[in-house]
Parts: structure tokens; C-alpha cells; sequence
């Protein structure tokens, strides 16, 4: 009989704990690391991990694979970047609780704030459910690659409990503000790891309506809040844009909103949202600040950042790209990818678009948010923040490199570079627009992010704008660009950026089984050729229900990912194994440290 079930040999191990590497062994046994440094004896299995590094696995604390889990047990895109356990419900969006009458209700929703395809989410989606803890017990029923953790979404709760009345600008009666508070204690005793709302004007259904929680009141949300009061276990999350219009005036206003939430939930963990926003550049500052003064009071609180610019990808095959309000090209939109990409390689058909005007894409009816006809009217100066993303995906392009810049290379306007560049490679070249965190076209102000002591990685969106982004892909790009690759300014050290990825995150979701390599906790690991870790640009795939398509990034790199000790990704490819479950918060996380 074997000593252990696999043993981990010859790897530079970096244990979370942000401190110096080290080379040894990792046993594991039923799914825990039983040693690490010396581990005699044998293994029913040998993974060498010489001249490759070994990290606890990832968490992320940021994506919406609420609907995706239900029918997917691959967990594709994040499982292939060293994901070993993802929170979803953020932003207030969900499935649960829900009545069956609010079903198209709740997709339309996420449709509109999430990107999420509704014919896919409408097949997909079993609806064995209806309360919260019914929605955890479906989910736990699946197996999967990954552990998933699950927050209670205040748009699917205001619904359930207000029913009809849950639009965006109506106020919650004190008995609605105390089902909502019973039911989210009902989640957080069934193991729900928390409580997520969104407060955002760009965030609308299918129909453009606003999202029912967007203007939910101070007392209300502080009502939500105090079922967290005498909890061990749970956190809050928020995002907000602070009305971006009117910032100066709104921040105080909304910030003060944001404090007695977190100041009702008891001394749970807080986090928000943090990225620069070109309509209001400093506003980032201001949210730190806020942070600060909350965390000089005593408060557990964080902002969530991303390790790169938060963009989206504009293409013929995309949801957006330049020209689909052009009433020439909304001709022949319905027709396939390779018969558009042939009307538009036409001369006459080129100059009639370069002729005219886009339509309006916001308004009634419509999810697209007024944001994009405002870039739309503005893509002159847009494209000075325009890239093509290439094969060897670089996310911190200098000026020079913009769609703006190569229009004034070769003499032509902006949109007839925009139009020569979505056709080019038969129309699969991506347009990559960095929507926040690059005013200034560089990472200075992302690295002072990242660099605050009250900042966690975050804001991956797992599982959303599937037709827009793939920042599932955070983790790769921080282990590889921070660490490695970065030229135009200060990198981040490896150590560190482990830690950011595992420790710093299991700490702050309470998750004390995880996010470390130590004896006795979860063997979630990675093995990672460091050397060889690459991005692979983007690619559209239709493996959806209802044949939606999605946008998939690939890594290479990962000699392996564990998952509960058994290895789920070998040689960047997935195996057939599914150990990943359900976390529960609270008692499974009270017998984890017992």
C-alpha cells in the first residue's frame, strides 16, 4: 500500500504566506496535505515538479458563473488559469431566491448587466430551486472541476420579496426590509458566503430597464446588513459608479450610503469595486480614502482591483464593435461571419458605410448603455485608447500602437482604420478598448492599486461578458506580466503575487481551509512551468446551451492544477476529474479549523 495518494516532488514551493520559495515535497491524502518539505515514502502517483513552481490554488473572489454552474461541471475559462475556487453573485445579480414566475425575469437581468446570453441561460438553467438554500442544494448535487462559493444577489431578493414594486425607484416598506434581512440569514445558516449588491447606472436588464437594487436606500441595505450581526462567517460586497455624471456632487452622498452598510453587517469583511474611470479620474482616490477612514475605525474592508485594465474586445464576432449601428452594415447583419466579412471587403460597399452615420444603440428597450454612443460620437479621441490585440496578447500598449496612431501612419481617417481592422483575418481580429484603469495609457496607477494595503485581487468576472471580455484570464496575466514580463514600469514579486492570488483572499472570504500550502489544509495546488507561462489571445467558441457563443482564453504553462488532491488540469489540458464541490461558510469552515 502506498503512503500517500500523490506525492509532489522536486518543486520550487511558494507557500502564500508571501515569504521566500523553497524546494521540496507535497504529500497529499484524501484530498489534504498531509506534508510539505520532507515527504518519505511512496504515492499511488509521482508528479515531478522539477524546475516548476508549486502555489496554492487560486481563488477568485469576483465572477457569475451563478447560472454556468448549474449545467457546466468544466468551469471553463477560469479553471484553465488556476482557479481551485470562485465566488459568484456578485454585483447583486442571481437565480435565487426566485419564483417561477420571475424566471425571464431574472435572465433578462442577467443578460443585460452580465452579458450573458438569455436563449443560453433560458436552456440552461434547471430552476430546481426556489429558496437560497434550495439553489445551494442543486448546485452542491454537481460535481465540478472547481469548488464554487455562493453570495446572496439583492436583485433576485428584492424581486422575490417586492415582487412587482422591485423596480430601481421604489423604497422597500420596514416589513420588506425584514424578509429580505430573514431570508439572507436563512442563506447565510445554509452556508452562503455573503451578501452582494449593485448600485450602478450602467448596469441594465435585456430591455434597458434599471436593475431593481440600483437605488435601493441606506436603510434598506443597512436593514440586509444586519443579518450579519453575531455571524462568525460572511462578507458584503458592493459596486458602484457613483453616478460618474454628477461626481462631485453624488460621492459624499452615495459613500455615505456605502458606510452605513458596511457599519450595519456586524464587523464582516467589506469590499468594493476599485478602477479608474476616465469620466472621473480621481474618484478612485476618493473610494480609498474612504476605505482608510472605515479601516481607522476598526472595520474589516478592501477594495477589489484588477491586475490590468478592464476593457472589452470589439469584433464582427463580438457583442459591439464600431460599426453595428450603421444602417448599411445592420443590412447584413444577420448573415453569417464569412458572408459579412465578403460584403464588407467590397469597395462600394466600404465607401457607402464610411458615409454615413451610426444609429442610437441606448434607449428604451435596449440593454446597450449610453456609454456606447458616447464613445461612438466620440471615437476620434476613443481611438487614441483603440489597440489590435495580436496573437501575443498585450494589454499595456503605448500610445503609439492605437488604432488612432495607425489611422495617422498611413493617412486615412479613424474609421476607415477601424473598418480595414475588424475585417482583417476574415474578421476574427479583436479590437481591445481599455474602458477603465488606462487614462493615462499606462499601469502606474493600477500598480498603486494593487500596491494599497487594503486592496485584494478581484473583479475577474468569471462567467460574464462572454461576448465583450475574458478577464478570467486575471490570474495567468498577473503570475506572467507582473512578474516577469512587464517593461514599462515596476513588476511585482513573484512571492507577493502568490500570495495575492490565495492567502490574501482566503483570509479576507474566511476560507481558513485554503489559500495556503501548509499540513492539514485542502490540496488546491498548482504546478506551474513559470518560464513557459503564456496568455493565448482570445477565441469566440458556440459551446453554450442554445449554441451561444462565448469568448475562451487559453494558457500554457500549467503542468498542473489540483483540485481536493485529485488533478483536474495536466499540461493545460482538463482531465476527466470533477472533485470540486460547494464550499459552505460557517460550519464546514468552523470543522476545517477545528
Amino acid at each position: 500500500m502506498a503512503d500517500y495518494d500523490l506525492k509532489i516532488t522536486g518543486g520550487t514551493i511558494y507557500d502564500g504566506d508571501g515569504g521566500a520559495p523553497f524546494t521540496g515535497d507535497i504529500a497529499i491524502s484524501n484530498g489534504r496535505i498531509v506534508a510539505v518539505g520532507d515527504a518519505p515514502g511512496s504515492a499511488a502517483e509521482t508528479l515531478d515538479a522539477t524546475g516548476c513552481i508549486v502555489t496554492p490554488g487560486f481563488l477568485d473572489a469576483h465572477t457569475h458563473y451563478d447560472g454556468q454552474a448549474t449545467w457546466d461541471d468544466r468551469m471553463e475559462p477560469s479553471i484553465k488559469h488556476g482557479v481551485t475556487t470562485a465566488v459568484m453573485g456578485n454585483c447583486g445579480v442571481g437565480f435565487a431566491p426566485v419564483r417561477k414566475s420571475d424566471h425571464e425575469r431574472l435572465i433578462k437581468l442577467m443578460e443585460g448587466v452580465e452579458d450573458i446570453p438569455g436563449t443560453a441561460l433560458a436552456e440552461g438553467l434547471t430552476w430546481n430551486w426556489e429558496s437560497f438554500p434550495d439553489y445551494m442544494d442543486a448546485l452542491d448535487a454537481t460535481p465540478r472541476t472547481l469548488d464554487i462559493a455562493a453570495m446572496v444577489g439583492h436583485d433576485p431578493l428584492r424581486v422575490f420579496v417586492m415582487d412587482e414594486r422591485a423596480s430601481f425607484d421604489a423604497q422597500a416598506t420596514d416589513e420588506e426590509i425584514a424578509r429580505m434581512r430573514d431570508l439572507v440569514a436563512e442563506a447565510l445558516d445554509a452556508g452562503a458566503i455573503g451578501f452582494a449588491t449593485g448600485r450602478s447606472d450602467l448596469h441594465r436588464t435585456a430591455d434597458g430597464d434599471w436593475t431593481p437594487a440600483s437605488e435601493a436606500t441606506a436603510k434598506e441595505l443597512a436593514g440586509i446588513a444586519s443579518a450579519f450581526k453575531g455571524r462568525d462567517h460572511g462578507v458584503i460586497q458592493a459596486v458602484s459608479d457613483f453616478d460618474l455624471e454628477r461626481d462631485a456632487e453624488k460621492f459624499p452622498q452615495e459613500w455615505a450610503v456605502i458606510e452605513q452598510y458596511v457599519k450595519a453587517a456586524g464587523g464582516r469583511p467589506f469590499s468594493i469595486s476599485l478602477m479608474q474611470r476616465d469620466f472621473a479620474p480621481e474618484q478612485w482616490k476618493k473610494i480609498l480614502a474612504g476605505l482608510e477612514k472605515l479601516d481607522s475605525e476598526g472595520f474589516t474592508v478592501r477594495a477589489q482591483v484588477a491586475p490590468r485594465a478592464i476593457g472589452v474586445f470589439l469584433g464582427l464576432q463580438c457583442t459591439f464593435h464600431p460599426f453595428m449601428g450603421y444602417p448599411a452594415y445592420k443590412a447584413i447583419a444577420h448573415l453569417p461571419l464569412d458572408e459579412r466579412v465578403a460584403q464588407m471587403k467590397d469597395p462600394a460597399f466600404k465607401a457607402k458605410v464610411l458615409a454615413e452615420k451610426s444609429d442610437k444603440l441606448a434607449g428604451p428597450g435596449s440593454s446597450i448603455p449610453p456609454i456606447a454612443d458616447l464613445l461612438i460620437e466620440n471615437m476620434e479621441f476613443v481611438a487614441e485608447k483603440l489597440f489590435t490585440l495580436s496573437e501575443d496578447p498585450d494589454y499595456e500598449q503605448p500610445p503609439e500602437a492605437s488604432i488612432a496612431a495607425k489611422a495617422r501612419d498611413r493617412g486615412v481617417s479613424v474609421w476607415e482604420q477601424l473598418y480595414d481592422t475588424v475585417i482583417a483575418r476574415d474578421g476574427a481580429e479583436l479590437i481591445y478598448l481599455p474602458i477603465y484603469n488606462y487614462t493615462e495609457l499606462s499601469y502606474e496607477n493600477v500598480k498603486t492599486m494593487m500596491d494599497h494595503p487594503l486592496s485584494i485581487m478581484g473583479l475577474s468576472d468569471g462567467g460574464a461578458h462572454v461576448g465583450t471580455v475574458c478577464d478570467a484570464s486575471f490570474p495567468t496575466y498577473l503570475m506572467s506580466y507582473w512578474t516577469r514580463d512587464r517593461t514599462r514600469g515596476e513588476r511585482i514579486e513573484l512571492p507577493r503575487a502568490v500570495k495575492m492570488l490565495t492567502a490574501d483572499l482566503a483570509d479576507y472570504l474566511g476560507l481558513v481551509d485554503r489559500g495556503r500550502i501548509k499540513p492539514g489544509l485542502k490540496a488546491d495546488l498548482n504546478v506551474i512551468d513559470h518560464a513557459k507561462l503564456r496568455l493565448q489571445p482570445p477565441r469566440l467558441v458556440q459551446d453554450l446551451p442554445a449554441g451561444g457563443q462565448r469568448l475562451l482564453q487559453d494558457a500554457t504553462g500549467y503542468k498542473a492544477t489540483i483540485v481536493n488532491g485529485e488533478v483536474v488540469v495536466r499540461d493545460d489540458q482538463l482531465t476527466d476529474a470533477r472533485p470540486g464541490r460547494l464550499v459552505r461558510a460557517g460550519k464546514q469552515m468552523a470543522m476545517a479549523a477545528e
